[in-house]
């Protein structure tokens, strides 16, 4: 007799799994001296170039406090990640923008994200890929329905 399979520990196994091997990936780079918070933002302000960010931009993409967004900045400007330019329009707001040193950090970010990208889906076809993405889609939409 078979014994029965749940998809939520599946899921739960690999989800620890995918995390060791990344855990284990970042470590080799220069990028475990990055905090997870760090990453995110670096790639958040990266990937939308073709507008200013500031710090409430930030406080609404991670669902943040004010204080805890005003930290976390704070932070990375003293580590030389950001910098705070003033707009001509407003005085008051500041725009973040990346450092030479958060733009090569973002750059190894991207060539370690297709690497492990490239281990995870070895051997899978472009259309067994489009399958799993739908799959995990729908998993997403039917437990958001929860």
């Amino acid at each position: 007799m078979r014994t029965k399979r749940y998809i939520g520990i599946e899921i739960r196994t690999l989800d620890n799994l995918i995390k060791r091997f990344i855990d284990g990936n970042i470590n080799k780079s220069n990028l475990c001296r990055l905090t997870g918070s760090n990453g995110w933002i670096i790639d958040y302000i990266k990937k939308n170039p073709q507008r200013p960010i500031y710090q409430k931009d930030l406080e609404a993409e991670f669902n943040v406090t004010r204080s805890t967004a005003s930290k976390v900045l704070n932070l990375m400007e003293e580590k030389g990640l950001i910098i705070r330019e003033s707009v001509p329009e407003d005085a008051r707001l500041k725009k973040l923008v990346l450092t030479p040193k958060a733009i090569q950090i973002a750059e190894e970010m991207d060539a370690n994200r297709e690497e492990i990208e490239g281990q995870i889906t070895k051997g899978f076809s472009e259309d067994e890929l489009e399958q799993l993405y739908s799959y995990i889609e729908r998993i997403r939409k039917n437990v958001t329905k929860i």
